[in-house]
């Protein structure tokens, strides 16, 4: 595994990255991006959980408040936005499509599939 620091994207990169593969202007991709973190903020906060199939899910998390330990000033309870990328998202960082063999990216497929379904059913019961 390799330890080197790896270079950072900002907003405006990133941004213009997407309106690039789209085709889209950077003021379309700038308005959806800021719609998308919005929305994402406010379903969170709401304690709903985001799946975004072969993607992943964000979710908030409570933590309880705390004696700070070198003094005497408490920490008061706090929410923190956690993200668990899927399975599948997961296993596409390491290459692309073409380096894995037809009868392992079909084995993929399968298992996203099943991951779809386990998602839904999540989310039905959630409801």
């Amino acid at each position: 595994m390799k330890t080197t620091t790896n270079p950072r994207v900002s907003k405006r990169q990133f941004i213009s990255r997407v309106a690039t593969r789209s085709g889209l202007p950077v003021r379309v991709v700038n308005k959806v991006y800021e719609s998308l973190r919005g929305e994402l903020r406010g379903a969170v906060s709401r304690g709903e959980t985001v799946v975004l199939t072969s993607f992943g899910r964000f979710y908030r998390q409570d933590h309880k408040g705390h004696k700070v330990r070198f003094g005497k000033s408490e920490v008061d309870d706090y929410v923190v936005l956690k993200f668990s990328a899927s399975s599948s998202f997961n296993r596409r960082l390491g290459g692309d499509k073409n380096e894995i063999s037809p009868e392992t990216y079909g084995m993929i497929e399968d298992a996203d599939e099943f991951e779809n379904v386990i998602e839904d059913r999540e989310l039905q019961a959630a409801s």
